[in-house]
C-alpha cells in the first residue's frame, strides 16, 4: 500500500472507484499503443525557415504517407504538391489561387486528402491525445472527418461538413490548420542536441516557435547556447562573444529589433575609435539581409572589430582570475611587438595584419578603458533586461540539460573528456576533480546556479564565468579543442596560426569500445542503446560518415547552417526513431519562397540504420514505465477506497 498521504491527494483527481478504475482503464489502454515518432536534431544555427520546414515535412515521413496512400493514385506532381501543401500552406495557397480556375473545387478535393494523410499519421495516438491537438474552433468538423467510416448513411453527413467549410469562407483556414495538425501529430517528441544560437539569422524565431509548439520538446544544451545562456547573468566575456559572433553574420535585426540589445553605445564609439579605419578582416559575412535594422557594412566592421577587442581583453580578465581553467596560453594582447609588428603564440612569431589597435594600453593590455567600460555597462544592462531573451534563456533551462537519457539512448551536444588509453579525463573546478556523468552532473548543477542564485555564484568568484569556460575551454564537453583561435583568424594572416585540435574523444569514437564506455558510465545498456550528438560538422563530400563506433553512435550535424554548408556538402540531418526502426534522414538545402510564389521542395534521402526485432510499444518506454508506476498507484488507490482508509466521493 503506497503512503496514505499520498493516496489522499490522489483521490482528489479520482474521488471514486469508477473514476480511478477508468483511468487505469484509459492508461492500460495507452501503453499498448505503439511508440510515438521522436525526432532528433542538432545545430540549428539560427536557420528558422530550414528548421520550420524539416519539423513540418517530418523529415520525409510525410511525404512517404503520401506516396503510401496515394501512390498509385495521384501522379507524381500531385504527389508532390500536397506535400508542399503540408509543409508550407500559406503559400502553397498563394500560388493556387493564381493558377487554379475553380479554387473552391481545389479546396474540397485537398481536404478529402489532407484528411486522409492527417488519419494515418494519428493512428498511433488515443482519439483523446488527437482531439487535443486540433485546432479550438475546428475541432468538432476536423474530429468527426477523421474518425468517418464507410456507413452509406453518413457520406452525405461528410460531405456537408466539407461543404459547408468551403461556403463558410474558411476553407484557406482549416487546409492550414490542418497542415499543421499533420505536422504536430507525425512528431510526437522532439529532441534538439543543442547549438540554437549563432551564424543564422533568427534564433529567436525558432525559440518563439517552439514555445507554441503543441509537443513534448527537450534540449541539449550546445555551446553556441551556453555562451548565451551566460550572457543572460551579465557576463561581460560570454556579451562580447555573442555580439562578435552575430555581428560577423550581420546578425543586426536578430540582435536590435528581436532581443532589443541597444547597439547603438557601441556604434558611436566604434565610429570615433576606428573612423580612417576600414576594418577590412572585420566585414561581416552576409548570409541573410536585414530587413529592420539595415547597417552599413563599413560601420558594422568598425563594430565588430570594438567588441572583438573587448572581448579579449575581458577573456584575459577572465583566465587570469582562474587559473584552473588553465587557459594562459589565451593570453596573447601581452604577446604583441609592437616595434615588430608581430605576436609570439606558442614559440612561433607571427606577423600581425593589423596594429591599429587604439584602446589596447602595451603596459597593461588587459585593462579596458573607461569609453570601453561605459559601452559594456550598457551592453550588460540591454541584454540583461532583454524580457524576450530572458524567456528565452529560462525556456532552454526549464527545458533542457548537459544530457539526457531517453528510451534507452543518451543524447549530448558535445563530447565526454576522455584521454588517449580511454579514460575519463578528470577536469578540476571549484577544488574538485570531476569526470564522466559526475562532471555532466555537476557542470549542470552549476550552470542553474549561476543563473538563478546570480547573487550566490558572484560572492563565490564564479557568475557566468563557468558557462564562458563551457563555451572555449579546453576540457569543456561543449569545446573539447586546444584553443579557440578567433585571435588568430581576425588579426593573423598565416593559416596555419588557425588550426584548432580536438581531443582524443573525437579519434576513440572511431571504435566500438569507447562508445560501449560512455554508455556504460551513463548507466545505459550498450546492446541496446546508441549516442546521438552534434557539434561537429560531418563533411559528407569528403567522405565521412555520421554513424561512428560500430554503429553506436551517431553524429547529427549535417550542416543546417548555411555558413557549413559548403564543408558538409548537404544541409542537414534529422535522427528518426519510431515504433518499427530507427533511421538517418539526410536533407538537402532548403528552397526559400522564389519571386513568383512558388518553392522548390527536396525530399530527404532516409536512410534505415537499425530495425527493430518487434515492434516498440509505449509499455517499453521511458512513458510507460510512468504510466505503469501510475496504474500501480491508481490500484492502491482502489484498494484503500474498498478498505474504507479513503472515503468516496460522488
Amino acid at each position: 500500500m503506497a503512503d496514505i498521504k499520498y493516496l489522499e491527494l490522489l483521490s482528489k483527481e479520482f474521488p471514486n472507484i469508477e473514476a480511478a478504475s477508468a483511468e487505469i482503464i484509459n492508461l492500460n489502454a495507452i501503453l499498448n499503443l505503439p511508440k510515438g515518432t521522436e525526432y532528433f536534431l542538432s545545430d540549428l544555427h539560427g536557420e528558422h525557415k530550414a528548421f520550420i520546414h524539416m519539423l513540418k515535412s517530418a523529415s520525409g515521413t510525410i511525404k512517404s504517407k503520401i506516396d503510401e496512400h496515394y501512390g498509385g493514385v495521384l501522379s507524381e506532381q500531385d504527389r508532390d504538391d500536397l506535400a508542399a501543401l503540408i509543409y508550407d500552406a500559406k503559400n502553397e495557397i498563394k500560388r493556387r489561387k493564381r493558377s487554379e480556375a475553380d479554387f473552391d473545387q481545389w479546396c474540397t478535393t485537398v481536404i478529402y486528402r489532407l484528411i486522409t494523410i492527417c488519419r494515418s499519421v494519428s493512428t498511433k495516438y488515443t482519439r483523446s491525445k488527437v482531439r487535443k491537438r486540433l485546432p479550438k474552433y475546428l475541432a468538432y468538423a476536423m474530429d468527426e472527418l477523421l474518425h468517418a467510416d464507410d456507413e452509406a448513411n453518413k457520406n452525405h453527413y461528410y460531405e456537408s461538413i466539407i461543404r459547408s467549410v468551403v461556403d463558410c469562407g474558411i476553407a484557406e483556414e482549416f487546409i492550414i490548420k490542418m497542415a499543421d495538425t499533420i505536422g504536430a501529430l507525425a512528431v510526437d517528441q522532439l529532441h534538439i542536441i543543442g547549438d540554437i544560437f549563432d551564424r543564422g539569422a533568427h534564433p529567436d524565431d525558432i525559440l518563439d516557435f517552439l514555445l507554441d509548439y503543441p509537443n513534448k520538446v527537450d534540449f541539449q544544451w550546445g555551446n553556441h547556447d551556453i555562451v548565451w545562456m551566460g550572457a543572460a547573468t551579465g557576463n561581460w566575456a560570454c556579451i562580447t562573444n555573442i555580439l562578435r559572433l552575430n555581428m560577423g553574420y550581420n546578425n543586426f535585426d536578430m540582435l536590435e529589433v528581436g532581443y532589443g540589445i541597444n547597439l547603438r553605445p557601441l556604434a558611436v564609439f566604434a565610429a570615433d575609435v576606428y573612423g580612417d579605419d576600414p576594418c577590412t578582416k572585420f566585414v561581416p559575412k552576409v548570409y541573410d539581409v536585414n530587413k529592420d535594422d539595415p547597417i552599413e557594412l563599413e560601420l558594422a566592421a568598425k563594430m565588430h572589430k570594438a567588441i572583438a577587442i573587448m572581448q579579449f581583453k575581458c577573456e584575459g580578465q577572465r583566465i587570469m582570475a582562474h587559473p584552473e581553467y588553465e587557459m594562459e596560453h589565451r593570453l596573447l594582447l601581452d604577446k604583441i611587438n609592437w616595434e615588430k609588428g608581430t605576436v609570439t603564440i606558442e614559440g612561433t612569431e607571427y606577423e600581425m595584419a593589423d596594429m591599429n589597435l587604439p584602446t589596447v594600453d602595451p603596459e597593461h593590455p588587459y585593462e579596458l578603458t573607461p569609453e570601453e567600460e561605459a559601452v559594456l555597462e550598457a551592453l550588460e544592462a540591454s541584454v540583461v533586461k532583454s524580457d524576450k531573451l530572458q524567456k528565452h534563456i529560462r525556456f532552454l533551462l526549464d527545458n533542457g540539460a548537459m544530457y539526457a537519457k531517453i528510451n534507452g539512448n543518451l543524447l549530448y551536444h558535445g563530447a565526454v573528456p576522455m584521454e588517449p588509453d580511454g579514460s575519463f579525463t578528470e577536469v578540476n573546478l571549484d577544488g574538485k576533480s570531476y569526470s564522466g556523468k559526475a562532471l555532466f552532473d555537476y557542470l549542470d548543477e552549476q550552470v542553474r546556479a549561476a543563473y538563478f542564485y546570480p547573487d550566490e555564484a558572484k560572492e563565490s568568484g564564479r557568475s557566468g564565468d563557468l558557462m564562458w569556460y563551457l563555451w572555449e575551454g579546453k576540457k569543456s564537453p561543449f569545446f573539447l579543442k586546444d584553443k579557440m583561435t578567433t585571435f588568430e583568424r581576425l588579426f593573423i594572416a598565416d593559416k596555419a596560426a588557425h588550426k584548432e585540435h580536438t581531443g582524443a574523444y573525437y579519434t576513440l569514437i572511431k571504435e566500438k569500445w569507447p562508445c560501449e564506455k560512455i554508455l556504460v558510465e551513463f548507466g545505459l545498456d550498450p546492446h541496446r542503446g546508441k549516442i546521438l550528438n552534434g557539434h561537429v560538422p560531418v563533411k559528407i563530400k569528403d567522405g565521412e560518415s555520421p554513424i561512428k563506433g560500430g554503429g553506436l553512435l551517431y553524429v547529427i550535424d549535417g550542416g543546417i547552417s548555411k555558413a557549413y554548408q559548403k564543408q558538409t556538402g548537404i544541409a542537414g540531418y534529422t535522427f528518426i526513431f519510431n515504433s518499427r526502426f530507427m533511421a538517418l534522414a539526410e536533407h538537402k538545402p532548403y528552397s526559400p519562397l522564389q519571386p513568383d510564389g512558388t518553392q522548390e521542395f527536396h525530399s530527404p534521402v532516409i536512410k534505415v540504420v537499425e530495425t527493430l526485432p518487434e515492434r516498440m510499444m509505449i509499455i517499453d518506454t521511458d512513458q510507460g514505465a510512468e504510466l505503469v508506476d501510475q496504474v500501480e498507484q491508481l490500484k492502491d488507490l482502489v484498494a484503500a477506497y474498498r478498505r474504507g482508509l479513503i472515503k468516496e466521493r460522488y
